[in-house]
């Protein structure tokens, strides 16, 4: 595909800049593009609104919309992250492990761009924000590819970056947006490997696995999140209500909200009433096993895969166990290995479930929507990682390094 052999080709020749570009002119270029989100919000708006009239005509809902939508509110969170990415620790350059070897050669390893990398993602505008600023920071160019429903969106975006880019007298071509939205481009994307050097993909279970399954581009795997709270015998009950509640529906379309709970027998008839009433009046859906159905009126009966369902909507799959040990193999396996929390005030119960639950991110009296790179202290992330090779986890600012060993000599030779 022409157009992205072309894109391709100008992300190397801008790599070569931006690579050695120094903290100062990196956080110049993301402050004067926080600025310009901000004083062109109305232009931003017009963009989404126009996005989302053409998804409602294309009959999307739900989450897609709620993910698809932005306001002045998250526009100005978009421009917060980028100036906490700006206060950040820069990683480039900096030297680990410099050791000293009986031969006098001095050798160290120095932390480096990836290079050139390539993000597939769906509805969500502001991950062209958040990568194109991680981005610009660890010296990587980028090369987006949206989806069609937040096309005009995206575009008015990368607008921005691309006229701070270019005041600041650098390439623009280092942030880039595919201008073909057909699955096509996505398939020509993930077989580029002359051009990217790693390839990330943001979206539902769908896309992720296309791009994991077809790409011949080194993948890092994120985002789909079945994510459970498991509310323990020794659970404070009213903190579990609470956790429950904002898991869920605090904004179900997002990859680390809750899509499962496991109670224990000993306070399930206490508490799932509660649960039950508080999620019901949050407009959730409670798809459970025999006990759950007994004790929430409206739950309807769960099969065998709501165990492993990611709903990304105001659903929520519910289970009675019998002990911590039987709601950890649940969850391992069940889950997606994101996002997992344990609400109890045993700290023997606690510790086991840290030490065997296998995930990126595993709390213990909190609620799993802190799985994100702003909240970890990141800024924004490029993605969460559900694997377990380079990056787990918010992927910040050192998820988008690589190192190289330096070495210094005297004259020897081997």
């Amino acid at each position: 595909m022409k157009e992205l052999i072309d894109i391709g080709k100008r992300a190397k020749q801008a790599s070569k800049q931006l690579a050695h570009l120094n903290t100062d002119q990196k956080n110049r270029v993301l402050l004067m593009v926080a600025d310009l989100l901000e004083s062109s919000a109305s232009a931003i708006l017009e963009a989404n609104a126009a996005d989302l009239k053409q998804g409602e005509e294309m009959g999307l809902k739900g989450a897609i919309v709620e993910r698809l939508t932005l306001s002045g509110e998250r526009i100005s969170g978009i421009a917060g992250g980028l100036r906490e990415i700006v206060q950040l620790e820069d990683p480039i350059g900096e030297i680990e492990e410099m050791k000293k070897r009986p031969n006098g050669l001095l050798i160290g390893k120095k932390r480096v761009p990836l290079g050139v990398v390539g993000v597939i993602y769906e509805s969500r505008p502001n991950v062209t924000a958040d990568v194109a600023g991680l981005c610009i920071k660890t010296g990587n160019v980028c090369v987006l590819r949206g989806g069609k429903e937040a096309f005009l969106s995206n575009n008015a975006i990368v607008k921005i970056f691309h006229k701070a880019i270019t005041e600041c007298g650098l390439d623009p071509h280092m942030v880039q947006l595919v201008q073909d939205t057909s699955r096509e481009s996505a398939v020509a994307m993930m077989k580029l490997n002359e051009y990217l050097d790693i390839l990330i993909p943001r979206g539902g279970a769908g896309l992720i696995q296309a791009v994991v399954q077809n790409s011949t581009v080194p993948v890092i795997e994120t985002g789909v999140g079945n994510c459970h709270i498991y509310v323990d015998e020794a659970a404070d009950l009213e903190k579990a209500v609470a956790i429950v509640y904002n898991a869920k529906t605090h904004r179900p379309g997002v990859c680390n909200a809750a899509e499962s709970l496991l109670v224990h027998e000993k306070v399930a008839g206490e508490v799932l009433p509660s649960i039950g009433s508080s999620l019901t009046e949050g407009g959730v859906e409670i798809r459970g096993d025999q006990p759950t159905c007994a004790l929430i009126p409206g739950a309807v009966p769960a099969t065998e895969e709501d165990w492993s369902a990611e709903y990304l909507d105001l659903v929520i799959s519910s289970k009675v166990v019998g002990s911590v040990e039987e709601a950890v193999d649940h969850i391992n396996r069940y889950g997606s290995m994101h996002s997992e929390s344990i609400v109890t005030e045993d700290y023997s119960h606690a510790q086991y479930f840290l030490d065997r639950v296998d995930a990126a991110a595993v709390y213990v009296n909190a609620s799993t929507r802190f799985t994100d790179g702003f909240e970890f202290g990141y800024g924004a992330e490029i993605g969460i990682s559900t694997q377990k090779l380079h990056a787990r986890g918010p992927m910040g600012l050192k998820e988008l390094t690589t190192s190289k060993y330096i070495i210094y000599g005297s004259g020897q030779t081997r």
